[in-house]
């Protein structure tokens, strides 16, 4: 596959995944929120060894493997979906989805403090910048600088966890199919998360029969299409381009969490939510090194046509 191709496809999960953010906080509003989580990743983890198993990749893990899919599970389903789940019980969808385009920047900020890399100054703006921006974000409220709410703060602890999984994945996928490493973590870490409802939610069960076929509808379409399919695509894009390079892709995702927060739950995009997306791109466009790549490919390409004019 070419890489404008991936880089289209990449585009269409973040706008299914953009919206997924409103129905997951219907979701959680509907049901509690750990509990139709681990079903709903339970559901996702179930689709995709069916795909995969229709495809011929499904294959047992190597005791090296089973080690990423533990530490990715426990990082990328466990914790990233529990602090969501119960994160958006606390606060907007609207901020949730803005604290989530934070994930770009703290890819590549986790990239560098576990790869030992030394940040240039244009990678310490784009730190700087992404963390003006969220502090914007999780001040705001509905009339102005409010306090800081204890869901803004799980979700960023959500999207932490995940850009940290993202570094594990990356490494996973030499060898290991990033979309069977998907099924293996998902199915793993839904456990997991069903074991912490059974004590922190005991009732959980007992709600399910109460929601309506639309809401089921919502639940089976956030499964199976964001969660199953999304994820597949997503982790092995990071295998096919890279984990940095991916994760641009996540501010996107931001600006559809925020049009489908307003279109489906009616919530209302603020100047200081528009202000804080303005310093989180470019906190992401410097931070994840996509300036200086284009900078870096422009003297090139200046270099090439001196080359080339030289030696007419």
């Amino acid at each position: 596959m070419k890489k404008w191709q991936t880089y289209l496809i990449l585009v269409f999960i973040m706008l299914i995944w953009g919206f997924n953010v409103p129905a997951l906080k219907t979701l959680v509003s509907e049901f509690t929120p750990v509990t139709i989580t681990s079903l709903r990743i339970f559901t996702a983890g179930i689709t995709v060894f069916i795909i995969l198993g229709l495809m011929g990749k499904v294959r047992k893990p190597t005791a090296k493997e089973l080690l990423f899919i533990t530490s990715g599970g426990l990082l990328n389903v466990v914790s990233h979906h529990y602090f969501l789940s119960v994160g958006l019980t606390g606060t907007s969808s609207t901020n949730g989805g803005l604290i989530l385009g934070t994930g770009p920047l703290l890819t590549a900020l986790m990239a560098t403090i576990i790869l030992r890399n030394r940040p240039t100054v244009i990678k310490v703006i784009g730190f700087l910048s992404g963390s003006v921006g969220v502090t914007i974000i999780v001040l705001s409220g509905g009339e102005g600088i409010g306090g800081l709410k204890m869901g803004d703060l799980f979700i960023f602890i959500s999207i932490f966890s995940q850009a940290l999984s993202f570094i594990i994945i990356s490494h996973a996928a030499k060898t290991l199919d990033p979309r069977l490493l998907t099924g293996y973590m998902l199915v793993f870490g839904s456990v997991v998360l069903f074991i912490i409802s059974l004590f922190t939610e005991p009732g959980g069960l007992r709600q399910l029969g109460d929601a309506s076929a639309s809401i089921w509808v919502l639940f089976f379409a956030s499964a199976i299409l964001a969660t199953a399919v999304g994820h597949m695509i997503y982790n092995h894009s990071i295998g096919k381009i890279g984990a940095a390079e991916t994760s641009i892709f996540l501010n996107l995702n931001t600006f559809f969490s925020l049009v489908g927060a307003s279109i489906f739950l009616g919530e209302t995009v603020t100047y200081y939510h528009l202000i804080g997306l303005v310093f989180i791109v470019l906190g992401v466009v410097c931070g994840s090194g996509t300036l200086e790549e284009l900078v870096t490919r422009k003297k090139q390409k200046r270099y090439v046509e001196r080359k080339r004019l030289g030696h007419n």
